[in-house]
């Protein structure tokens, strides 16, 4: 019984020292992220009250500033689409990590709303947006599980693809 109980702690301990920060989760899935710009209209990327940050609407951004753009169901995969759903968490922890200076203030992914530019006969929004959903698992775990709302819709600002904004509850 002694022995279980030692490798318990042992584990415990090893568990608990040697979990990855979402940045070193990052870093080890190759994903760099990148200064965010000013807004491109009269708004804020994040607004704070009380323990939630409300995150503005992003797009899957490319690195040389042009968006993922097209229809779901027309230009689009639904693989073309969780990509660009991926790229736009990777665009909304920049937003995070710049407000916070920290991914590890992180307490919790509350909720994230996808809109999908998707011709009217598409309904696999859900699968467009686990791009996103998944990339917020891989870097916070538990933390990372969200209520979601996936939404078709018939145009987005510049044609992108996807545009997803989020609630977000940090430590005091």
């Amino acid at each position: 019984m002694k022995s279980l109980l030692s490798l318990s702690a042992l584990l415990l301990l090893t568990v608990t020292c040697c979990a990855q920060t979402p940045e070193e989760k990052l870093a080890a899935a190759g994903i760099q992220l990148q200064p965010i710009g000013n807004p491109i209209a009269n708004y804020v990327h994040v607004v704070r009250t009380g323990n939630l940050l409300f995150l503005s609407g992003k797009g899957p951004a490319l690195p040389d500033g042009k968006y993922i753009t097209g229809k779901l169901g027309k230009d689009l995969t639904i693989e073309q689409g969780y990509e660009a759903a991926r790229l736009t968490a990777i665009s909304q922890l920049a937003v995070l990590k710049s407000h916070l200076g920290s991914l590890n203030k992180v307490k919790r992914i509350v909720k994230v709303l996808g809109f999908v530019n998707a011709i009217p006969e598409f309904t696999d929004q859900p699968k467009v947006m686990n791009g996103f959903s998944d990339l917020m698992m891989q870097v916070f775990g538990e933390k990372g599980k969200h209520a979601r709302s996936a939404v078709g819709t018939s145009s987005l600002p510049m044609g992108m693809a996807v545009e997803v904004e989020m609630v977000v509850e940090v430590e005091e």
